[in-house]
């Protein structure tokens, strides 16, 4: 009898997908696909959504900086699709219902296949509960204009947002293919990037009469406020901190120069290669060994568990919490939503926060019972997450024991098999994924705390520097990898 998965991979081949190149890609190449899947995000996040109506809302507004799309645009869901699906294949695989081995090229083989036919699904039901649950909706004078009834309209929107999210998943396969780094990491960093020179720099005032940059801001502050006052009082120094948006700057710049060092801090492993003497290398544990991707995991599971909860109250199921637009304000689902900066946790500012949208303010321990879960749910799923990460890409220490065998590469004083390799690197990989995912949950949760420039968020400012600076490094390498070819071999490049 066939087995499921023997059932389902002739499908999951059949699937589209981007052809692989045949040979090495040079590097001009590579960054000509790069720049070139750049300049068309950013094209399509400036498509606006044709038959939307102003009055819709953008559920995922708060988290857009990690899922890199545009609100009210073709790209309206961003990578949430592909990262909602690596979730959950990623669970599935851990608690062994779905059995595979991904050190196995068959199983890895099946597992990306899986991930592929998992994001097409996520694509419809993260754009269906939009819909059907009225947030997003048609522009009933355009469909009266149009002779068509508001049905159409709102059929027509759907396609178009499932048009988007296809685009997406594409381009993040040329880039991984084609190009430099991945399509995800690119994608955040064109967003966040924007909106950190959009908190500089812009002029226009937000609800309280202030410009929305710093620079502008600033200079309003300057010209209009006492700022003797300013400095010399509790209040006044909340203000400029806070409203000033003093406290954003230093966290943007102090997290900056975190993740850099942070980046660069590894344990280096020794190699030799076995036929050639005196050939020496280095393999580097880095201390976030996983990268801070597995934080877009962690948001993201929270954003789902937002989106769950706004959909039941929008149909009047209020056990789980109440919702003012996107805002939960009372409820399991008030403690689980993310921190974004200090009016989620500062008493005063919470305060301030909640009036203003009419509703309850919460008591002192329920405030810090949010912050604490917040930090729960970072630190543990940064762990949880970073282990199950470095299993699905192929950076464990059995497939990286394999990967440093098949290079020729041995490490001096053990014999030359795989599974002398592999016990050195079980020594470190995991009891470093495990430190480095603790620690960089830490970082996005103190970013959170302090806020930062534009808006982007801690963890969107930690994923967007820490993807800049492998990006950085993914271009040094293959730029040696151009002037080296033989160490095209480590890489497993032909």
């Amino acid at each position: 009898m066939m087995s499921f998965k023997e059932s389902l991979d002739p499908i999951f081949k059949k699937l589209p997908a981007v052809a692989s190149p045949e040979g090495h890609v040079h590097f001009k190449k590579k960054l000509m696909w790069t720049l070139g899947v750049l300049v068309l995000y950013f094209a399509l996040a400036n498509v606006p959504l044709f038959g939307l109506s102003a009055d819709s809302i953008d559920l995922f507004e708060q988290y857009r900086a990690f899922f890199a799309g545009a609100s009210n645009s073709l790209i309206l869901l961003g990578i949430g699709p592909i990262v909602t699906a690596s979730i959950v294949l990623q669970l599935l695989v851990g608690a062994n219902v779905i059995n595979l081995d991904l050190s196995n090229p068959s199983d890895q083989a099946f597992f990306q296949g899986a991930q592929k036919f998992m994001v097409f699904v996520m694509i419809v039901l993260e754009a269906l509960p939009q819909i059907m649950g009225g947030y997003i909706q048609p522009d009933l004078d355009l469909a009266t204009s149009l002779g068509v009834s508001g049905t159409i309209i709102t059929i027509l929107i759907f396609v178009q947002i499932c048009i988007g999210g296809v685009l997406i998943l594409f381009m993040d396969e040329v880039v991984s293919k084609w190009g430099i780094g991945s399509g995800v990491g690119l994608f955040i960093v064109a967003g966040v990037s924007q909106q950190i020179v959009t908190g500089l720099f812009n002029w226009q005032s937000d609800s309280s009469g202030l410009p929305i940059g710093f620079l502008p801001k600033w200079i309003y502050i300057i010209q209009n406020e006492e700022l003797v006052t300013l400095f010399t009082t509790g209040q006044g120094l909340l203000y400029v901190l806070v409203t000033g948006g003093i406290l954003a700057l230093v966290s943007t710049i102090l997290i900056f120069l975190l993740v850099v060092f942070v980046e660069s801090t590894r344990i280096e492993i020794p190699l030799a290669h076995s036929a050639v003497r005196g050939a020496r290398g280095k393999f580097p544990v880095k201390l976030i060994y996983a990268s801070v991707l597995p934080m877009i995991l962690v948001r993201a599971l929270q954003a789902n568990i937002q989106l769950i909860g706004l959909l039941l109250s929008g149909r009047g199921i209020t056990i789980f919490g109440e919702y003012v637009g996107s805002q939960p304000i009372n409820g399991i689902m008030y403690y689980l939503a993310p921190i974004n900066s200090p009016y989620d946790w500062i008493p005063s500012l919470v305060r301030e926060s909640f009036s203003s949208m009419g509703a309850p303010v919460p008591a002192v321990w329920q405030i810090g019972l949010h912050v604490f879960l917040d930090a729960v749910m970072l630190i543990g799923g940064g762990i949880i997450f970073a282990l199950f990460w470095i299993e699905t890409t192929g950076m464990g220490a059995k497939q990286t024991a394999q990967k440093v065998f098949n290079s020729g590469m041995q490490i001096p004083g053990f014999r030359r098999n795989v599974g002398s390799i592999e016990k050195v690197m079980v020594r470190y990989i995991p009891k470093v994924t495990v430190i480095g995912g603790a620690f960089i949950g830490l970082l996005t949760l103190v970013a959170s705390l302090l806020g930062t420039l534009g808006g982007a968020g801690g963890t969107g400012l930690l994923l967007a520097v820490s993807i800049v600076y492998r990006l950085y490094e993914d271009i040094a390498s293959e730029q040696m990898m151009e002037m080296h070819p033989m160490i095209r071999s480590f890489f497993g490049q032909d």
